[in-house]
């Protein structure tokens, strides 16, 4: 990601209401985990042989997905979005990230493009967890 494209995604957080950015943050990890929960359930088969990743697994994870986007979403509608839910939300983004990690080295043996993707959307996500942190940290000081 370009140098402006970080600027132009962090903007909101130089906003006098922070809390405008963090439920828009959390808005976008719903939308973007709730489509990618969507393709994995829908298409497991194809995007399991195109990744290299088991298609059962990628149902499941896609089903889980699905209910956390929409978890996710709940939490971003609200008008103050709660603490410790958000907490939550950062420490299971980063979890995510990280567990994508330990099974692209220990357990999976992806094909090219799901070696490419598994890493790309564990820093997505870790991205979104930073977001959400620093709009959170900037809503608590006020």
């Amino acid at each position: 990601m370009s140098a402006s494209s970080m600027t132009t995604i962090a903007g909101p957080l130089r906003t006098r209401e922070p809390r405008a950015a963090l439920r828009l943050f959390l808005g976008l990890d719903a939308v973007v985990t709730g489509a990618n929960g969507l393709a994995y359930a829908v298409a497991s088969g194809p995007l399991g042989r195109f990744l290299g990743i088991d298609s059962g697994l990628l149902l499941a994870l896609g089903l889980g997905l699905i209910a956390y986007a929409a978890g996710v979403a709940l939490i971003a509608a609200r008008r103050e979005p709660p603490v410790l839910p958000v907490r939550a939300v950062v420490e299971i983004n980063l979890a995510w990230a990280v567990m994508s990690l330990v099974a692209l080295v220990l357990w999976f043996s992806p094909s090219t493009a799901g070696t490419v993707w598994i890493p790309m959307q564990a820093l997505t996500v870790a991205g979104f967890a930073a977001l959400q942190y620093t709009a959170l940290r900037a809503m608590m000081k006020r």
